[in-house]
């Protein structure tokens, strides 16, 4: 099979090879359509208990509660987003977005990470008041809603974890219910020390341990959605140590302008300059390459260009030279950046 790219017939000094790979990389365990089921039916469990709930809460004048149903209302939002980002990522690529609209669900992420963190700001402020100044609550009813909430939750949580978690679009979905369902634990223990001390801070108090939790999924959430955003390598992938790999393997000579990134959650894709010694076989290169990447790293979606430097590199270096590399690099390439690689010969 030829990959998109090379160069056919004798006679070609340079040989470029595009490795697409298969899709196994990019599949989930559970079919989109069942991320979408799972999703919609914990969707259902969460808005019918937070209508409930905010009645509930009104009456009880709990804070803990209305907090609770706050929460959910994100939860609700943020499932409602990672439904419509899996339709977008699922549209092929057309037009000017070569990768179709797969970087949807990465956005859906940001917005719920920072969900958690506008939301969770709010509750602190209103949880420091009641501190301040607690007004009577109803532990009774605060201890029976949080009770049937935890049992909602639990059984929301389990629908989600059906689902594909390797998306952070889902895994900010599957976050929101996990801080809900920790909110309902602490908001049951602050109704059972009303209901058995009369203590109506035990709300307040729960809610700021609630608000520590939601800080924490939605700094998480922005940091990785943040990476993919900016292009960073993954986070299992040192680039400098699979540069000096890739430069190892036998009739390769230089690798630069290397570059690995996520296209989304799950999906690395990378990007190389491979130099071979003179007279080696471009073809078989890449293919080792490919293959090497594969086994190694996961990363099925490739793209090498493969060719032939044009006599053999004799000069000693000291591996911190990267500047005089990165000048060497230019040569074959007009805007050479990043750090060289090169099989550097040693005297004996």
């Amino acid at each position: 099979m030829r990959h998109q790219g090379q160069e056919h017939g004798p006679g070609h000094e340079h040989e470029h090879g595009h490795g697409r790979g298969g899709h196994a990389g990019h599949t989930h365990g559970v079919s989109v359509d069942a991320d979408r089921r799972w999703l919609a039916i914990a969707l259902s469990l969460i808005a019918a208990f937070m209508a409930v709930e905010v009645v509930i809460g009104v009456v009880a004048q709990s804070l803990a509660l209305i907090s609770d149903a706050a929460h959910m209302l994100t939860d609700a939002v943020s499932i409602v987003l990672a439904l419509i980002a899996m339709r977008l990522a699922a549209r092929p690529a057309r037009g000017g977005y070569t990768y179709g609209l797969k970087r949807a669900e990465i956005l859906s992420a940001q917005a719920n990470g920072l969900s958690l963190l506008l939301l969770g700001a709010w509750l602190a402020y209103e949880a420091v008041h009641r501190l301040i100044d607690p007004p009577a609550v109803e532990g009774g009813l605060v201890l029976g809603t949080a009770l049937a909430g935890i049992a909602v939750n639990v059984a929301a949580a389990w629908c989600i974890s059906k689902a594909n978690r390797t998306s952070l679009n889902v895994e900010g979905a599957y976050q929101h219910i996990l801080n809900d369902l920790f909110a309902f634990i602490g908001t049951a223990v602050a109704g059972l020390v009303v209901v058995l001390t009369g203590f109506a801070r035990a709300d307040g108090i729960a809610t700021l341990v609630v608000v520590a939790l939601m800080f924490k999924a939605g700094y998480g959430l922005l940091r990785e959605s943040g990476r993919i955003f900016l292009e960073a390598a993954p986070v299992n992938v040192d680039p400098d140590a699979l540069g000096d790999q890739l430069v190892a393997e036998p009739a390769v000579v230089e690798v630069h302008d290397l570059h690995v990134w996520q296209i989304t959650s799950g999906q690395a894709a990378l990007s190389a300059h491979i130099l071979v010694e003179p007279g080696g076989d471009c073809h078989a290169v890449r293919r080792d390459l490919e293959e090497l990447l594969r086994r190694d790293y996961g990363i099925t979606h490739t793209t090498l260009q493969v060719d032939h430097t044009a006599a053999p590199v004799l000069q000693l270096t000291l591996p911190g030279d990267r500047d005089l590399l990165a000048t060497d690099a230019a040569a074959h390439c007009e805007d050479a950046h990043g750090p060289v690689h090169r099989d550097v010969p040693h005297e004996h």
